[in-house]
């Protein structure tokens, strides 16, 4: 286990560590919800967004000042290393939860979590909407699409739901990619000034089961999809 695994694995002990009554937030959940509050156009103060990782009523319970001092370190860890991601590439790799019995991949606690972030900023989330490209608009509107299916409330066949359950691991990144292009177009500048012969517009990566482009012969997740 690497030390980023074991900053990932403490992290996430931290957070199951908070009242289970009071619904903190889960690794997943996190992921998707940091990105979302640093893909906002507006800054969003850590004051605003911490109390909803703790839980419904935004008050932690921490059991001692040490246990306090660890958790909101080890949170504020992952949010700056989640921006420094994106200051290096329009590219995120979501934290997805893993069924252990099955293997599948949930995306549901992670675009749970992203949406979230959304909530915090809903005018001015409507005002990018407004103004958005089509490509853009689509993407932020397929987000949104995917929050209803984990709430129960899309108008998607059972058919069209299993197809997109399968597929949106992969999609989201590219939403994410395509969003922050217009969300932040600061990221872009950044972007391209580390790699000047970065195009802007994102190209899509592999799928996680497609054959890893570097030739290993492995699969992209488990091969250069996993750093």
């Amino acid at each position: 286990m690497d030390k980023e695994e074991k900053r990932l694995d403490r992290l996430s002990e931290l957070l199951h560590a908070l009242p289970v009554d009071n619904m903190p937030m889960t690794l997943s959940e996190l992921d998707g919800y940091v990105t979302g509050v640093l893909a906002c156009p507006e800054m969003i103060p850590p004051a605003e967004w911490l109390p909803q990782v703790w839980g419904e009523t935004g008050d932690a319970h921490f059991a001692n000042q040490k246990a306090a001092e660890e958790t909101i370190g080890a949170v504020m860890t992952h949010y700056n290393s989640v921006a420094q991601a994106m200051t290096q590439s329009l590219w995120i790799e979501p934290l997805y939860e893993v069924d252990s019995n099955t293997d599948e991949i949930l995306w549901e606690p992670w675009v749970d979590g992203y949406t979230r972030a959304m909530g915090l900023r809903p005018d001015t989330w409507e005002n990018l909407l407004d103004r958005a490209d089509e490509e853009t608009r689509s993407t932020m509107i397929f987000l949104m699409a995917l929050q209803d299916i984990c709430t129960g409330k899309s108008k998607f066949t059972e058919e069209d739901i299993d197809e997109i359950d399968i597929e949106a691991p992969d999609l989201i990144p590219n939403c994410v990619a395509t969003i922050l292009q217009q969300a932040r177009p600061e990221l872009v500048s950044t972007v391209a000034a580390n790699f000047p012969g970065m195009p802007h517009k994102a190209a899509a990566r592999p799928g996680r089961n497609d054959p890893c482009p570097c030739g290993s012969g492995r699969k992209y997740k488990l091969c250069c999809g996993r750093n």
